[in-house]
């Protein structure tokens, strides 16, 4: 091929990838072709935004995907990814373990941004200062209404938060005083100041798990969505108790207040109603509300054992008994006593509570999103879908059991995910996507290879298949390995409020 054909096959090129007709015919001049920093050649790009599944060369400038090409592009680093599939980076709406150490797990098995959108956090603007340049993943969590409501009870104390240890409370410690108690006329108006204040400071929406605020009435709940809406962002639920009942309650006070409603973890939170909810999320939806969910593929759930979920009566909550729970520390299924004796203790433990038929089936239910509810980590016991989901769903679900095509479910961690948030946090909409333009956030996997292989005996094993993971342009697995010292996660939150 001459040069001028070369020149002319180029600005073709550009036309055809939405240059300008002016942009294009620059080309025609031989202008010499870009060296891009990074480029990740002839890998299969799948993106579930636009549709794109085509063997492209991706090419990365800083932070952004700067092209995307049928012909090769030229890089200072150039990695072969043929036979491998370049995706967007998994994007977890639901992930508590937002330390250095889960989140290197959840960068294992493809996780680019990890977000605690269900306990949230209080107050805000403490916590992200925090997590600024201290991780290896995009990372962010909505204004928790747990650790709001102990601050009120508390009158203002917030515990864990101080000159020797700058982050916030969490929801998901014991939190006992208040947690049974009803609140006051006064103290509700004190929740809804508070809430809008972690509002103002970038919170991401609002996150309640009223499971384990047991004392909050409906008439609370109804008044914080209420601030939600008139924020025009989303409250991220997990419901009062375990049943269809529970979620029913939540999309009722959702209508009322016109609030945008995401329930976390749709199969663990029905149980044996899992097809009566997910029949009541999608009449809600038909009827025009704004509802989402989300499931992890695991028949096990995981909380703290001193919380309030386990307040008298959780045998008929939870719909198990002691020999349910195990202690991941030792492995052993607990008894009445030795229930007592951790519970006073304190610490993690795994809730045996699902049939996996009903996982199955909530997975595979249209437009549920993937989302890990990945607990911390501690001296490596936890829960496996801290590290494995991903890479379980791409393997279990896509490769063998074939209930999801890989393009559908890549759309589910994502796009999707991506696009609960873009309406109010603007970010997002250069995120779940391979497109000219957009963060690079990749993560390239082998479909034929990905897997996970933590285990509730060994709940913090790696997952394999996924040698290569960018966030913001930067390498974080590379090879299959972690890259030493890489922490280039970002904020996701809104743009705070300026005073």
């Amino acid at each position: 091929m001459s040069p001028q054909q070369s020149c002319f096959t180029r600005a073709v090129t550009r036309v055809r990838e939405g240059a300008t007709l002016v942009s294009a015919l620059s080309f025609l001049a031989c202008t010499p072709a870009p060296t891009y920093d990074v480029v990740l050649a002839g890998g299969r790009v799948m993106d579930p935004a636009s549709g794109t599944d085509a063997t492209l060369h991706v090419g990365i400038i800083g932070d952004t995907i700067a092209a995307l090409s049928a012909d090769p592009l030229a890089g200072k680093d150039t990695v072969d990814v043929t036979g491998l599939v370049v995706a967007p980076g998994f994007i977890d709406l639901h992930a508590h373990g937002q330390t250095e150490g889960d989140m290197q797990l959840q960068a294992r098995d493809g996780v680019t941004t990890a977000l605690d959108m269900e306990a949230g956090v209080f107050p805000v603007a403490p916590w992200y200062t925090a997590m600024e340049g201290k991780v290896p993943l995009n990372f962010g969590a909505t204004v928790g209404h747990r650790p709001a409501r102990y601050n009120v009870f508390h009158d203002g104390v917030e515990i864990g938060h101080g000159p020797t240890n700058p982050r916030p409370i969490l929801a998901l410690g014991p939190l006992p005083r208040g947690a049974n108690q009803a609140a006051t006329g006064v103290q509700i108006a004190s929740l809804e100041t508070a809430m809008s204040q972690g509002l103002d400071e970038g919170g991401l929406g609002l996150g309640f798990g009223i499971n384990y605020s047991p004392g909050a009435t409906q008439e609370e709940i109804e008044r914080l969505f209420a601030v939600a809406a008139g924020r025009r962002v989303p409250v991220f639920v997990h419901t009062r108790a375990f049943g269809v009942e529970p979620i029913r309650e939540v999309v009722r006070a959702a209508a009322k207040s016109r609030t945008a409603l995401h329930v976390v973890h749709v199969a663990s939170s029905s149980l044996g109603d899992l097809p009566l909810s997910l029949a009541l999320l999608d009449s809600a939806r038909a009827a025009g509300m704004d509802v989402t969910t989300e499931a992890y593929p695991y028949t096990a759930g995981s909380t703290r054992l001193e919380s309030a979920m386990f307040n008298p009566g959780w045998q008929d909550n939870l719909r198990v008994d002691y020999g349910d729970l195990a202690w991941p520390q030792t492995g052993e299924r607990l008894t009445k006593e030795s229930f007592e004796r951790y519970r006073k203790q304190g610490g993690w433990v795994v809730i045996h509570m699902m049939k996996e038929e009903n996982v199955d089936k909530a997975i595979a239910h249209p437009g549920v999103m993937i989302a890990s509810d990945g607990v911390p980590y501690v001296n490596g016991t936890g829960h496996p879908r801290g590290a494995g989901t991903y890479a379980r769903v791409l393997g279990h679900y896509v490769r063998e059991q074939r209930s999801l095509t890989l393009m559908d479910a890549l759309s589910r961690m994502t796009i999707l995910p991506a696009r609960r948030l873009e309406s109010f946090v603007p970010q997002m909409a250069k995120r779940g996507r391979v497109a000219r333009g957009a963060f690079a956030d990749l993560t390239v996997f082998d479909p034929a290879k990905v897997v996970d292989r933590a285990t509730f005996t060994e709940p913090a094993l790696t997952s394999v298949g996924i040698p290569h993971v960018l966030v913001n342009g930067a390498f974080v697995v590379r090879d299959g390995a972690l890259v030493a010292g890489a922490r280039p996660g970002r904020a996701i939150r809104v743009p705070p409020k300026k005073p």
